[in-house]
């Protein structure tokens, strides 16, 4: 077991430094990662990704969604078009273009970004994500997931500004498969999520967020967006570029370093 456990160590290692280094040995060209984070979660849920990226010589920059984290903003006061606007702001402070990162709702989020400042944008990433069609808002994907089981367990506001989870559910939903203390730190800071943006449809062309390349990484056992609905939304959205994890839906909170490793991967492809 021993052995097999430092083999094992062995082969993410070298996946990881041939995934971050170019063919000469050295690094792969700085580029700028735009990662938003998604529904429930925070900017926090970024950080081991965030340090082994800056690591390797790349730029980061992690968006705090209004009304998450440690942003006071009111629930009344956000929708899709807000978030985006966010993540617009964070992306013209960068000179160039960036690698835009998305997790679950952050995967409309980004959507969004792509059709409004598409010349900004090199790469679209969906990690388990949310990737609706023009039209389309979070809810009407959602509906269609028959193998989720965060919808049975949404507890509504009295006003209907926000959405709670079944707070015993809430590990099997986001992180079944992550660490004991980073579970702990989930359920910590957890907070409820606004409701409005769910019902947001977005307006799409293909001129503007067709013309942005885009890479889908599956999380296969994810039981917030199952891999159903992850597939119709690929297929429908075209995508041919694609990657798997064998984890649940936070795997930079599980997996961190293969998050990492793809990431880096995606920049030579």
């Amino acid at each position: 077991m021993k052995k097999l456990m430092i083999s094992l160590m062995l082969v993410t290692f070298v996946a990881f430094c041939m995934a971050g280094c170019s063919k000469s040995g050295q690094p792969a060209a700085a580029k700028t990662f735009v990662l938003v984070h998604g529904a429930w979660q925070a900017p926090y849920v970024w950080n081991i990704v965030k340090s082994q990226l800056e690591a390797r010589g790349q730029n980061v920059i992690v968006v705090e969604l209004p009304a998450h984290g440690n942003d006071t903003t009111s629930p009344i006061a956000v929708s899709i078009d807000v978030y985006r606007d966010k993540v617009i702001a964070a992306i013209q402070s960068v000179k160039g273009k960036v690698i835009l990162v998305g997790h679950s709702m952050g995967g409309v989020v980004i959507t969004a970004v792509a059709e409004k400042i598409p010349s900004k944008i090199e790469k679209l990433v969906y990690i388990g994500a949310f990737l609706p069609a023009n039209g389309q808002s979070l809810m009407d994907l959602a509906m269609t997931d028959a193998q989720s089981i965060l919808g049975p367990n949404l507890i509504p506001s009295k006003d209907q500004l926000t959405l709670d989870v079944n707070h015993d559910k809430i590990i099997d939903i986001f992180c079944q498969d992550a660490s004991v203390d980073v579970q702990k730190e989930v359920l910590a800071k957890f907070r409820v999520e606004p409701a409005i943006p769910f019902g947001n449809k977005v307006t799409l062309t293909d001129a503007n967020f067709g013309s942005v390349m885009k890479y889908y990484i599956h999380t296969a056992q994810d039981h917030a967006v199952g891999i159903d609905l992850q597939n119709r939304m690929v297929t429908a959205a075209h995508i041919t570029k694609t990657y798997s994890l064998d984890t649940g839906h936070s795997p930079f909170l599980s997996k961190p370093d293969q998050v990492t490793a793809l990431l880096l991967t995606i920049i030579k492809n």
